[in-house]
């Protein structure tokens, strides 16, 4: 696992659509236990090479009920993005992930553990991947359908501060998916 870990963080493949350079940001043991299949870093997680380390990690933490200690505990949890670098700024926010990085990494990351119990698809475009076939409607209905997905798959929404109006417009994942969430990691850490 230590050897793929160092040669997907010296990965270049997508380096020259890069505006800040390639810095790929990966966690995880052959142990992980929980999978965070997520977006990719933001620009502070890119500047800090720290991923989930800005208000939405927060926010991620805050949802799952662990403490900054067991979350970067990459016995407990692994960071597998869909995009492993900073893919930069767009007209609206931060631009997708590279379509590079996880038909290049995941299945190889993947080869490598041996003891998940549970995986969290944070956003569309991890949903989109995993899911595929079984995948509902849109993100809304895959968050408000998470038990169609268990024991394998967890889908969330992304912690970001953006999704605010989505949190509002949709107060059961509140207050009905987050407290079987925060069971089911407590349960598994």
């Amino acid at each position: 696992m230590q050897k793929l870990l160092s040669e997907i963080r010296d990965c270049t493949v997508c380096s020259e659509h890069l505006p800040m350079g390639p810095r790929p940001i990966i966690a995880g043991t052959s142990k992980s236990k929980i999978i965070l299949v997520s977006q990719a870093p933001g620009r502070k997680a890119h500047n800090h090479h720290k991923a989930w380390d800005d208000p939405s990690g927060k926010k991620l933490r805050e949802w799952l009920g662990v403490t900054d200690e067991e979350f970067y505990n990459p016995n407990n949890f692994a960071i597998l993005p869909m995009g492993f670098c900073y893919p930069g700024k767009g007209k609206t926010g931060d631009l997708p992930p590279r379509k590079e990085c996880a038909p290049l990494w995941h299945e190889p990351f993947w080869d490598h553990l041996q003891n998940v119990k549970l995986t969290l698809l944070i956003g569309k475009y991890s949903q989109d991947r995993y899911l595929k076939t079984i995948s509902k409607k849109n993100l809304t209905e895959n968050v408000s359908s998470y038990k169609d997905f268990l024991p394998h798959y967890f889908p969330l929404p992304h912690p970001s501060p953006v999704n605010r109006f989505w949190m509002v417009k949709n107060q059961w994942f509140d207050t009905d998916v987050l407290p079987e969430l925060r069971e089911l990691i407590a349960t598994i850490l």
